[in-house]
């Protein structure tokens, strides 16, 4: 394979010393001994919950090339991960990963799209991969690696070669996406939307606006930020721009005045068909999974990959080739008996944004004979004491998508199921747990039947018990990206 750092580049960006007999170079870079592949380096990361230096042994076992570790651990103690182990030693082992990311950047010539917001990260930043991707070698990071170890870890395995790259920041406290973004240096900053999320740990939404408005900090010179004009902090994100000495600051939405605007979407239970004016450059596509906020997104998407040179054509008709991430609308067909049913499982997280959405696309999903649409319901984290308001407020989408029946599990969803008429409510539990065999006893053939929750309240099991009791040849039980 092709070698993504030499040994002694790692060694110089990192400050660190080489300890035992270490190879010249090294494939790529993990920080879990369970999935590394051999002449990786594995970076012993201590957790909220392990510390990687409990795993140096195991991943050199599985072939890691070598390991970066902590001095405090190695201190007197020769043959602390085996005699001759291969080890770079560092003072701080996340330091050194950051280290490690700065420089990746420093020798990068790629252009750097970065995507933050309240909803729609990840699916964005796949979009992009796909686009910019049909026009050259493209990184991006991998599932949800957006927080203070997985930005650093997705900017280290940047290739050289790499024509173009995308990362994904993510925060739920104020001043966590300013040093983030001051790593990556992107050419281009997406901010997808804000919502509220997060409100445990925000005054306002206005000042979750404010949070999201740190990646421009780490705009380089010339940048462009791109904002969502049909939200209502459009005009305060512009200001923050601006006061960040960004002087090119473009909008996607179907405003009139968007740079990149939708002027037409027909949406598909699986796809949806669009057309769009892309910096003034009339543009037909297809968006290969569902849902009108995945097509809100793509003009971002387009006119993210023209600013950074790419043929616009060509990002395009790669958009249909876009698939729902593990847990975010992923389709599953269950064998039941009189015939198949459909599973959407959106377990992954939730908040009142993304909830709508998936009632959304539980609205279109196609029905068998006799068949309902079902909402099988978790409580919403992380929103403060809105939280039994907003969950509450799902009545309505629910009426609008025609769900026939909802299954509620959490003390927040309790709000809505007393919300809910009686004809609507399929059966309450106070955890996923319990409310998991009333699920399993209500599906039929025919039915639609959608799970999302935030990724807290455990509603994933749900998913992977209907599979489990229903299998068929086109269903596999889905993998779980982690976030």
């Amino acid at each position: 394979m092709t070698a993504l750092w030499t040994t002694k580049a790692i060694e110089a960006a990192t400050r660190g010393a080489a300890a035992g007999r270490l190879p010249q170079a090294v494939t790529g870079i993990s920080i879990d001994s369970r999935t590394i592949a051999p002449g990786e380096v594995y970076f012993a990361i201590k957790g909220d919950v392990h510390d990687g230096h409990d795993f140096v042994a195991a991943a050199l076992e599985a072939g890691a090339g070598l390991a970066v570790v902590a001095r405090d651990r190695v201190a007197g103690r020769s043959d602390a991960f085996g005699n001759d182990a291969p080890l770079i030693v560092v003072d701080d082992v996340l330091a050194a990963l950051r280290d490690l990311g700065a420089a990746a950047r420093a020798r990068s010539t790629a252009r750097i799209v970065a995507v933050t917001g309240s909803v729609g990260k990840t699916s964005t930043k796949e979009a992009l991969a796909l686009a910019l991707g049909a026009n050259g070698e493209t990184h991006a990071s991998a599932a949800s690696f957006n927080n203070h170890w997985g930005v650093p870890l997705s900017l280290a395995r940047l290739a050289q070669s790499a024509r173009y790259a995308v990362f994904e920041i993510g925060m739920n406290h104020a001043g966590e996406i300013t040093p983030l973004v001051g790593l990556v240096r992107p050419q281009v900053a997406i901010i997808t939307t804000v919502e509220p999320v997060h409100l445990e740990f925000f005054s306002s939404v206005a000042a979750i606006a404010d949070a999201k408005a740190e990646i421009f900090l780490g705009l380089e010179p010339g940048g462009a930020a791109l904002l969502n004009r049909d939200n209502p902090h459009y005009q305060r994100l512009k200001r923050r721009a601006a006061e960040a000495g960004v002087t090119r600051i473009l909008s996607f939405g179907e405003n009139a005045r968007a740079d990149a605007r939708l002027l037409k979407c027909a949406l598909q239970a699986s796809s949806s068909t669009v057309e769009a004016s892309i910096l003034g450059v009339p543009v037909a596509y297809k968006v290969g999974a569902p849902g009108k906020h995945l097509v809100m997104n793509s003009l971002a998407v387009l006119a993210a990959a023209s600013l950074c040179g790419a043929d616009l054509a060509r990002a395009a008709l790669a958009l249909a080739r876009q698939a729902p991430a593990a847990g975010r609308g992923t389709r599953i067909t269950l064998d039941l008996p009189g015939g198949p049913a459909l599973v959407i499982d959106e377990s992954y997280n939730a908040n009142p944004t993304s909830m709508r959405a998936a009632l959304a696309l539980l609205g279109q999903a196609p029905l068998g004979p006799r068949g309902r649409r079902i909402a099988v319901l978790g409580d919403m984290l992380e929103l403060g004491p809105a939280g039994a308001d907003l969950h509450r407020g799902l009545v309505d989408p629910i009426g609008e998508n025609e769900v026939d029946l909802v299954f509620c599990a959490g003390p927040l969803m309790a709000c809505l199921w007393q919300a809910l008429p009686s004809r609507s409510r399929g059966g309450y539990a106070n955890s996923a747990a319990e409310l998991e065999p009333q699920v399993l006893a209500a599906i039929r053939s025919g039915d639609a039947l959608m799970v999302k929750a935030s990724a807290g309240s455990r509603m994933g099991p749900i998913v992977k018990a209907l599979v489990r009791r229903h299998s068929s040849d086109s269903a596999s039980e889905p993998a779980r990206a982690r976030g």
